[in-house]
């Protein structure tokens, strides 16, 4: 069903052919970790919502796979966390620009609008955005990123919190923190974690964050289910 639906979006344009091949890899490693959230992605979904809970400006920032696979997700952690949504597009245009905000808005997300600026350091077209969004973000939750570009980010001084199921991607070796999770899964868990967040919780999640941990834990679970996928 998912996959029907990604081809739909992409003969509509919301979707590249890049970005399908993007998911089809992140597909397979959803595979290799038995289609669950493991436990040491749940607690970092439980510190995103942490992050996002403590930031003065939270953004998230979301292409057009995402919107195609999780609109009504980021509505829903919209509603509860009031987070802000900006478009940013690495094959970018005018008309991919609209569509993807137009599904984004169908589903009820609110979606920051204004003139982008090249405000990122980096040479593609991810390197446009709001000044009023990403650019002025203390932490922006990227889902299904790219690497330059988080790193640019990170660079910047802002906390990114990326949603990979690859752990060895150079975005999930960049992030502040990484979540190795499928996007509906980690966006959902999200969400309910920031139901019953309060501060003195999200002070103890952010001082104890180790993407180390959670990189190593996730790596270590794929070796394990590999070493016992013929049992």
């Amino acid at each position: 069903m998912v996959r029907e639906s990604l081809a739909r979006y992409a003969k509509s344009g919301v979707v590249t052919l890049e970005g399908l091949t993007a998911h089809g890899r992140g597909e397979a490693f959803d595979y290799l970790i038995g289609e669950e959230t493991m436990e040491s992605a749940l607690l970092a979904e439980h510190t995103a919502a942490a992050l996002l809970y403590s930031a003065h400006d939270p953004v998230i920032s979301v292409n057009g796979n995402t919107a195609a696979l999780a609109a009504e997700e980021l509505a829903h952690l919209q509603k509860i966390s009031g987070v802000a949504v900006e478009v940013n597009l690495f094959h970018r245009t005018p008309s991919r620009i609209k569509k993807v905000t137009r599904l984004l808005e169908d589903s009820g997300v609110v979606v920051l609008h204004g003139k982008r600026e090249r405000l990122l350091p980096l040479s593609h077209e991810r390197a446009f955005c709001l000044r009023h969004g990403i650019f002025s973000a203390d932490v922006v939750l990227v889902p299904l990123e790219d690497g330059d570009r988080c790193k640019a980010l990170v660079s910047m001084g802002k906390k990114v919190i990326v949603i990979d199921l690859n752990p060895l991607s150079r975005s999930a070796r960049y992030a502040n923190l990484t979540i190795v999770d499928e996007l509906t899964r980690a966006l959902s868990r999200i969400a309910g974690f920031l139901v019953g967040m309060d501060e003195r919780t999200a002070a103890q999640l952010i001082s104890s964050m180790n993407n180390y941990y959670f990189l190593e834990e996730a790596i270590k679970e794929i070796a394990r289910r590999l070493a016992h996928a013929l049992d």
